[in-house]
This record gives C-alpha cells, sequence and structure tokens, in this order.
C-alpha cells in the first residue's frame, strides 16, 4: 500500500477533544443497531473503527480490548468495534475472538470519514484504524486516527487515561 492508496484530499477536519462526536448509526452482529454516542451515553466509551476481520493488527487490537473486558468494566468503560466488512465477516470475528462487546458491521466508509474525519483506503475501500474515547455526555476526550495498519488506542492507555480523568485534583 501507498500512500496515495489513501484517501485524504477530500476528507474533513478530524474531531476535536471536547467536541461532540456525530450521531451514527450501525448494523449490529447478533441483530439491532449500534447508535452513537447515546450507546455510550452515561459511561466513558470507546469507539473502534477497524480495517476489517481480515487484518492481524485489528484482530490484535480487538482480542486485547476483550482481554481486558474486566478491568474496562470496572471503570466504566463500554466499547464499540466497526468496520466495513459484511455481516458474515464480523459475525465470524466475533466468534473467533469470542468478543462480549457490541460489534457493528456494513459501515460506509465515506460516510463515516465525512462525519469523524478517519482516513479511508481507496482500493479497496475500507476505513484505517481509527479509535475515540468518549466521556459520559458523548463528547471527545482523545482521538487517535491511523493513516495505515499501526497506530491504534490500547486498552491499558484508555484505562489509565479515564482514571487520571476521574482521580481528584
Amino acid at each position: 500500500m501507498t500512500q496515495s492508496d489513501i484517501e485524504s484530499a477530500d476528507t474533513p477536519t478530524r474531531l476535536s477533544n471536547g467536541g461532540q462526536f456525530p450521531a451514527l448509526e450501525f448494523a449490529k452482529v447478533g441483530g439491532g443497531t449500534i447508535s452513537l454516542p447515546s450507546d455510550l451515553s452515561g459511561g466513558y466509551g470507546v469507539v473502534l473503527f477497524y480495517r476489517g476481520a481480515w487484518c492481524p493488527y485489528c484482530n490484535a487490537q480487538l482480542a486485547a480490548f476483550q482481554r481486558a473486558h474486566d478491568s474496562l468494566g470496572a471503570a466504566g468503560i463500554a466499547v464499540v468495534a466497526i468496520s466495513v466488512d459484511d455481516e458474515s465477516a464480523a459475525a465470524a470475528l466475533v466468534s473467533k475472538r469470542r468478543l462480549g462487546f457490541a460489534v457493528g458491521y456494513g459501515a460506509d466508509a465515506d460516510q463515516v470519514a465525512a462525519a469523524t474525519g478517519a482516513y479511508v483506503n481507496a482500493d479497496p475501500k475500507y476505513l484505517q484504524s481509527t479509535g475515540f474515547v468518549l466521556a459520559p455526555d458523548g463528547t471527545v476526550v482523545t482521538a487517535v486516527y491511523s493513516s495505515g495498519a499501526i497506530g491504534r488506542l490500547v486498552p491499558d492507555d484508555v484505562i489509565g487515561l479515564v482514571r487520571y480523568i476521574q482521580s481528584p485534583g
């Protein structure tokens, strides 16, 4: 992959810390929808846009968030993950990695990029890894944008950040 494979000329401004995360909806593995940021309101949330079930780096990231499930829960942090994958690929990933958090599928890469500033791979079209930590009110605490395979949120950093924010003075 070369830098020219990444569409960025029309990419809007990235989301800023303190700004409201946009309202987005995605089909959810197992049925129903994921409605962001409302499904994460009331507690801290992590939104992970991942490249697809085929990506080894994404598999490692999602598996790490699953392993940290208890620690994330104890810190009051919920996780959702979304990709352009079709339902069968997303469901197979959930089963293979035994993911206990909501996983969305069928995302429109261009629409997500327009709303969040995520990078989009041109051919084949998919979202590059993008992660957000959201405050209980749906505002962005931090955003991590990757233009390629590496550079993404990790659970220990998310837990540490939330604990830091919640610590007195």
